[in-house]
């Protein structure tokens, strides 16, 4: 084998870049945790952790970091569609802005002996002699290093490999596209401890209040309604009319996403495992994606361990398993819902459900919603 640079290169510091590499640290392996951006960062994301994100950080030994950050608890649901509307209750879950989030798991990785390396571009080049490269590009430099194994975590990115690989990510057709802003005020009908959400039809928008009062908005829209409105914001307030939520002043500054609901064609490959986002994602609801990011972090774990020394191809196997077992299962889930809120006779169904009778919809919210997990969340 040759000598390698580092034991594991991380790309993407985000929740399951920033984890992952917090986690192999602690086992006193040489980490490097590149991110292509600086922190602290913002980004476009409901900044809900539900009760499956607040457990596995809990199983992570971080059962305490989101309140001691101040996350705000949220008890309730306010769903709206078509005029009408419901209030359901949530057993647990918490707001918590990504700007804060994230910088504090990429703080607990460096504490643990993780090496940060922001505002630089990672991509993933060949593997051979037992390890695998990866290109690293700043402002000032271009330099190749190698690693035993690599993750990759750079969420929605499009390029994250130097030369054409078998792991790609196919765009499913009729994708809908995120976008997001942070509002510092807004009407008291959109107050903390609830996640107001309006589905339209052509989208939803989604608003929390976060630790620093700030009104968080992310929204999913049809491609079709963001050319007719000419941009996110006239989207968001056409979204809030239909569903009959009282307007906002979102004029930004708004950022986008790419396609959000897209499936990776492979999680694996020699010395290299994909997580988070970028294994695939689907249209997320109360907090489910950062849920999925943080599962996938620590469940990939044991198989870099087995990894590093003596590679062999069924960690690949093993880590595709696990991945469709762990997360597909809830992003299925997720993709049924979406479905069906897409479908105006279901979804109108459905709302009547929730509004006449929420005793036959809050069970199915608490499941996807993770509030079976553990008490001691709370």
């Amino acid at each position: 084998m040759s000598p390698a640079d580092w034991d594991v290169i991380v790309l993407g510091a985000g929740p399951a870049g920033a984890l992952a590499a917090r986690q192999l640290a602690a086992q006193s392996l040489r980490v490097l945790l590149v991110e292509k951006q600086a922190f602290p960062r913002w980004k476009v994301c409901g900044s809900c952790l539900n009760g499956h994100a607040l457990e596995t950080l809990e199983s992570a030994g971080l059962g305490g970091l989101v309140a001691r950050l101040g996350g705000v608890k949220l008890e309730r649901l306010r769903l709206a569609l078509g005029g009408h509307q419901a209030l359901l209750p949530l057993a647990v879950g918490r707001a918590l802005s990504r700007r804060r989030l994230d910088q504090a798991l990429v703080d607990e990785a460096v504490a643990v002996g993780a090496e940060l390396l922001p505002r630089t571009e990672a991509l993933v080049a060949g593997a051979l002699g037992g390890v695998r490269s990866v290109q690293l590009k700043s402002a000032s430099d271009l330099t190749m290093v190698t690693a035993r194994v690599v993750l990759v975590a750079t969420g929605l990115a499009e390029r994250s490999f130097l030369s054409p690989s078998p792991i790609s990510s196919h765009v499913n057709r009729g994708s809908r596209v995120g976008a997001g802003c942070v509002l510092e005020s807004a009407p008291p009908s959109y107050g903390p401890g609830t996640i107001h959400m309006a589905v339209g039809r052509q989208g939803y928008v989604g608003v929390v209040r976060t630790e620093t009062g700030q009104a968080n908005l992310a929204a999913a829209f049809d491609r079709s309604l963001l050319k007719s409105c000419g941009g996110p914001s006239a989207a968001a307030r056409q979204v809030l009319n239909e569903a009959g939520f009282e307007p906002l002043d979102a004029g930004g500054p708004w950022r986008a996403t790419a396609a959000l609901t897209r499936r990776s064609t492979y999680v694996a490959a020699d010395r290299l495992l994909v997580l988070g986002d970028a294994a695939g994602y689907v249209e997320p609801f109360t907090g489910e994606g950062i849920g999925w990011a943080l599962s996938s972090a620590l469940a990939v774990v044991p198989l870099v361990l087995q990894g590093l020394s003596d590679w062999d191809p069924r960690i690949e196997r093993d880590w595709a398993q696990s991945h469709a077992t762990l997360i597909g299962r809830r992003q299925r889930l997720c993709h049924g819902l979406a479905f069906a809120l897409r479908r105006p006779r279901i979804s109108h169904a459905l709302m009547l459900a929730a509004s006449h009778l929420p005793i036959l919809v809050t069970p199915a919210l608490n499941h996807l919603n993770g509030s079976f997990q553990r008490q001691a969340i709370r």
